[in-house]
């Protein structure tokens, strides 16, 4: 993961909750520096009202775009081609498309055919072809839990008291047969004759087949834990003669 090339992000504001703005940029920032930051709407509706009090804070470009029809998003015509221009002015290596729309699909996919990077990043409803068209796509419901809570309100000359709701878990998907495969073949696409494989190159591979992927979905933050609790795998830890990071090497379990 190469965190100094240039990105370029382009929000849906129609498509997008706001409440997911600062894990976000934080994630965004873990593949890139977004030195280009646009989001697209039209800022007369009431119902983007939240997003305007966020933008000068994260320093992010308002681009305004009218519903000029009914039934027609204008806003995702505004995002293809803004995305276009800033491909030809070579001023980044990559885009991150923040939406949940299908619509952007052949988007990504012209992205790429030009050389770019792109990340997607949208909740769990995107159609499936936004999220393959993209290198890697992150669910907006893994990056945080949603703390919740309301005023209980009474009539007594007590101050109104504040109860904290429990926090609203993580949809957390379950490893499936299907997913143990996933990472079965993998491994053997990846490993040495012994059967080790390096586990940098399982999980990059495994997000070059899958984009949706990631560990954090099964409720682990990293791939390694990830596959331990599976019980099918042997884990070794090796010495990194070229730096000071341990090297994490993964094989199939015999029998």
């Amino acid at each position: 993961m190469n965190t100094d090339i240039k990105l370029a992000v382009l929000i849906d504001a129609d498509n997008v909750p706001s409440n997911y703005m600062k894990e976000m940029l934080e994630e965004i920032a873990k593949y890139g520096a977004p030195t280009i930051k646009r989001i697209y709407g039209d800022w007369t509706k009431p119902n983007l009202n939240k997003w305007k009090k966020l933008l000068l804070s994260n320093a992010i470009t308002p681009v305004q775009q009218y519903s000029y029809t009914v039934g027609k998003n204008a806003t995702d015509s505004a995002m293809i081609i803004d995305a276009m221009d800033i491909l030809y002015s070579n001023k980044v290596q990559g885009f991150c498309i923040v939406s949940s729309d299908s619509d952007f699909t052949r988007l990504a996919t012209r992205l790429r055919e030009a050389g770019m990077l792109v990340y997607g990043i949208g909740e769990k409803k995107t159609p499936d072809p936004f999220i393959v068209a993209c290198d890697k796509f992150i669910y907006l419901e893994i990056l945080r839990e949603v703390d919740e809570e309301e005023e209980d309100t009474t009539s007594s000359t007590t101050k109104s008291k504040t109860k904290r709701k429990p926090k609203r878990r993580k949809q957390i998907a379950r490893i499936t047969p299907k997913v143990i495969r996933l990472i079965n073949n993998t491994i053997k696409d990846v490993c040495a004759e012994d059967g080790w494989a390096f586990l940098g190159d399982v999980g990059s591979l495994i997000t070059k087949k899958q984009p949706n992927f990631d560990s954090r979905n099964y409720g682990f933050q990293k791939l390694t834990p990830l596959i331990d609790s599976i019980g099918k795998y042997e884990i070794e830890v090796r010495d990194n003669i070229k730096g000071r990071f341990k090297l994490i090497y993964v094989r199939i379990k015999e029998g």
